[in-house]
Formats: C-alpha cells, structure tokens, sequence
C-alpha cells in the first residue's frame, strides 16, 4: 500500500488558497483514478485506489495543516507492515511558482504540516511531492501568503500544473522516486 497525503486546511475559507494545493492535486489525482468512494476515517477523508498494480490510499487530512501529522499517524498505525511508501503532497514557498519536485527526505524548512508530520512520527524521511507557490511579496508573513488565494494568472495555469504534478505522482507509483526524480526535477 502506498499513501499519498495531501496537505491543506478544511473548510470552504481555504478552497484555492496556495497551502491547499495538496487537497486540489489529490482531488485531481482522484478523479484520474479508478477509485473507491470517499470515505472519513483517520480524521481524513480518505479514497482507495489502484494504479500501476499498488494499491493506494489518497488522504485529506481535516485538521488543520498544524495538526496533519496526527492524521497521518493513524493511517500509518493502521497499515501497519502493509506500507511501502508514503508521498506528501504541500505548497512549498522556497519553489518559484509552478515548479514542482519530488523529494525524499529532507527537513521540514518551516512548513508547519511538515512539522506535524515530524512531531507524530519521529520521522522525516518520507517522500514529497513539492508545489512551487513562491516568496511572499515585500514584508508579508509567510503565513499570510499561503492563505491567499492564487492570482488570476496562477489560476490560469493551475490546470496543467496539477495535471503535471498526477503524471508525476503516477510515475512515483509506477517507478518510484528516484525514476520521477530524474523524469521531473
């Protein structure tokens, strides 16, 4: 089984906002996939699905991005031995927008979902699918910016981008992160 978490805060306030472009890839994700009904379980909404022979379980957390990590560490408990890998999905201020990476491992670099998921697990090494949402503009708080909604021409190409970013996500299923890594980055 392979997760894929996709980071975002709940709530109609965040839809379109630059910190939930890890729900808006996993609804994208989603509906590319022959997939199972969504379902709430670990303070997620969560979907199975199958792609390449894997299986995979796709989670919105619904905790707010400070408390993901405890989303996710319910799944993890829950699947036990049955894990192969585990992908974030989160918006990532150090990329210009629109760029896109994946990544195994790391540190947090400040982004708070990271941080949970460090805080619940013990762990940094999983993998992350990184969306370029770019710097803050002059003095503005980082966490001012990810709560904005894109700007008009973002918006124009947020389509692509995260038609882009399913593609990479299933060659990480298909081949796995260092494959994607070398297609992608």
């Amino acid at each position: 089984m392979i997760l894929i978490v996709g980071l975002g805060n709940p709530g109609g306030d965040y839809t379109g906002t630059r910190h939930n472009i890890g729900f808006a890839i996993i609804d994208e994700l989603v509906s590319s996939l022959d997939s199972g009904s969504k379902y709430t379980k670990f303070n997620s909404i969560a979907v199975r699905a199958g792609h390449g022979g894997h299986s995979l379980l796709l989670l919105k957390p619904q905790t707010f991005m400070n408390n993901s990590g405890s989303a996710v560490r319910s799944a993890l408990d829950f699947l036990g031995g049955e894990l192969e890998s585990m992908l974030v999905v989160h918006d990532d201020i150090d990329l210009e927008f629109g760029c896109i990476r994946i990544k195994s491992g790391g540190s947090t670099a400040g982004h708070r979902g990271l941080e949970s998921i460090f805080q619940n697990t013990g762990n940094l090494s999983f993998d992350r699918l990184r969306f370029g949402v770019g710097r803050p503009p002059g003095k503005m708080e980082a966490s001012d910016y990810v709560l904005r909604l894109f700007n008009r021409g973002e918006k124009e190409e947020l389509g692509p981008l995260t038609g882009l970013a399913v593609d990479m996500i299933k060659d990480y299923v298909e081949k796995g992160p260092q494959y994607t890594a070398n297609k992608y980055n």
